[in-house]
């Protein structure tokens, strides 16, 4: 070999090995944040684009790669993408490459498209979907995963996305993904498979329709907890849709298995669980009862007492929809503990959205009979309630759910000590339904009678400011004829005073 022969073989091994350290060290800086504004203000997309042609595989492999990060990190970034065109050379690449750059190119597809619906468009318009259907057929596994994972990113943001997804022809083949030995193929599966389903019937309905329900249910006691979170996330958002998807989610047999899962170390396997039974009770009475009869309800209750915060959200929903079909799944929800267990939460919880549900499930419970409201009023709820109906500082969302709750147990409630404290403290629209309630009650209860009167109970709603044919002065007016006409007189605002003046004017004889 001549002298120039060689040097002309150092200066292309110098070239190659400059790109190689150059790709290598922009892939490795993309992992840290604090690296990723000096690489965009230094053009690194533009030097990185024609890297994806390189004729050596691994330059082009670790180039998607770096692109694939920096455009995980913001949408500037991934739109930056786009701009340069850079998805159809990856497009294209996908179908001719091997399975290492294949994996790389999904990598910049999916961290694209996970960032906004026209984004996710972007990746679609580009043809990628096409080509990453051929992926999901690949033998390798990671390519597989690398192109679920894609998908499921892009069918996220909407219907329409998911739509497209869909037309592919992508669901049979993430079911058969989920049949994989691979744990990391399942869960992306699983994952996408929830993405398509969560957007409406339809979309949950062609999901159902190749099999997916059986083969989710095959792996919930699989020992994996992100497994077991993705599964029980499809499960949800296939259920939450009708009532006839929800049925064949039961009928897969996943109870009372997926109640053991209720114990699960993994938080998000709990919360996910607790998701999926909210979605199949929020239908019908008889899929509440079925999962009543399999032990649900109490596992929920011990759920939010092993639990806190936003985790706690499904399950204090959960009763409230049991407890909405009918008095007697109301009572499983009381007979289960659930009472004292939704107290606790609305003491505990600082969110106003989570006490709104906490709320709302307490008027669920107690609005169907006076045995009802009065396992509600035995636990103190009720100043509770008024407290967070008069805070300024309440959600609106809560001061409604607050007052519809009170109003709708007081409307039940005959469990007098209970009432009693909101004589003192209730604002006008809440005291009437408190006085109907002592109306109703005291006409046929001698010692409430009584009591009524040693408490103060009877003095106070002489001191009320009725408009006279008001329905609360009706109320006041059916109280006070429970009682002799001189105790009213001597209970009556004004009367001592008068007494004493009579003591004032009277001449003895």
């Amino acid at each position: 070999m001549t002298m120039s022969q060689r040097q002309v073989l150092q200066v292309f091994e110098t070239y190659q090995k400059a790109r190689t350290q150059f790709v290598q060290m922009v892939a490795e800086l993309a992992t840290r944040p604090q690296n990723i504004e000096t690489l965009q203000n230094a053009g690194v997309m533009s030097l990185l684009r024609p890297l994806l042609l390189d004729a050596v595989p691994t330059i082009q492999q670790t180039a998607a790669l770096a692109l694939g990060r920096l455009a995980n990190y913001n949408d500037d970034l991934a739109e930056a993408v786009v701009k340069g065109d850079i998805l159809p050379q990856l497009v294209y690449s996908l179908a001719e490459q091997n399975r290492f750059y294949k994996k790389a190119a999904a990598f910049v597809l999916r961290a694209v498209a996970k960032h906004s619906p026209e984004l996710a468009q972007a990746v679609v318009d580009c043809g990628a979907l096409d080509a990453l259907v051929i992926s999901l057929e690949e033998f390798d596994p990671g390519v597989k995963e690398a192109a679920a994972w894609a998908l499921g990113n892009i069918a996220r943001h909407n219907g329409k996305l998911s739509q497209a997804v869909v037309d592919a022809g992508v669901v049979p083949l993430l079911v058969l993904c989920i049949q994989e030995p691979e744990i990391a193929l399942k869960r992306v599966a699983a994952s996408a498979l929830s993405d398509i389903a969560k957007h409406s019937p339809e979309l949950a309905q062609t999901v159902v329709d190749t099999g997916a329900i059986a083969h989710l249910a095959q792996v919930i006691l699989n020992p994996d907890a992100k497994l077991k979170r993705q599964v029980f996330s499809a499960l949800s958002q296939i259920a939450k849709h009708t009532v006839d998807v929800a049925e064949m989610v039961v009928e897969a047999e996943i109870f009372p298995a997926a109640l053991a899962c209720l114990k699960d170390p993994d938080e998000y396997v709990r919360k996910n669980v607790t998701t999926l039974i909210r979605e199949i009770t929020k239908h019908t009475p008889e899929l509440s009862q079925i999962i009543v009869n399999v032990g649900g309800v109490a596992a929920v209750v011990d759920y939010l007492g092993d639990s806190k915060g936003n985790v706690r959200l499904p399950g204090i929903m959960m009763l409230g929809y049991v407890a909405a079909h009918s008095e007697n799944l109301a009572m499983a929800v009381i007979v289960s503990k659930g009472v004292p267990q939704l107290a606790i939460c609305l003491e505990e919880e600082q969110e106003d959205h989570i006490k709104a549900a906490t709320a709302w499930a307490f008027g669920q419970i107690g609005r169907h009979t006076p045995e009802h409201a009065r396992a509600v009023a035995v636990v103190n709820v009720f100043p509770k309630l008024l407290n967070l109906y008069l805070d300024t500082k309440s959600s609106e969302d809560l001061q409604v759910k607050a007052k519809k709750a009170l109003k709708s147990i007081l409307q039940k409630c005959t469990y007098l000590p209970a009432l009693e404290p909101l004589l003192y403290e209730a604002p006008s629209n809440i005291l009437k339904h408190v006085i109907c309630q002592f109306s109703k009650v005291l006409p046929h209860d001698s010692k409430a009678r009584r009591l009524f009167v040693t408490s103060g109970g009877l003095k106070k709603v002489q001191e009320i400011k009725a408009e006279p044919g008001s329905a609360i002065q009706e109320y006041i007016n059916a109280i006070n004829s429970c009682y002799p006409e001189e105790i009213v007189r001597y209970y009556s605002p004004g009367y001592s005073e008068a007494l004493l003046e009579r003591i004032e004017n009277y001449q003895p004889i």
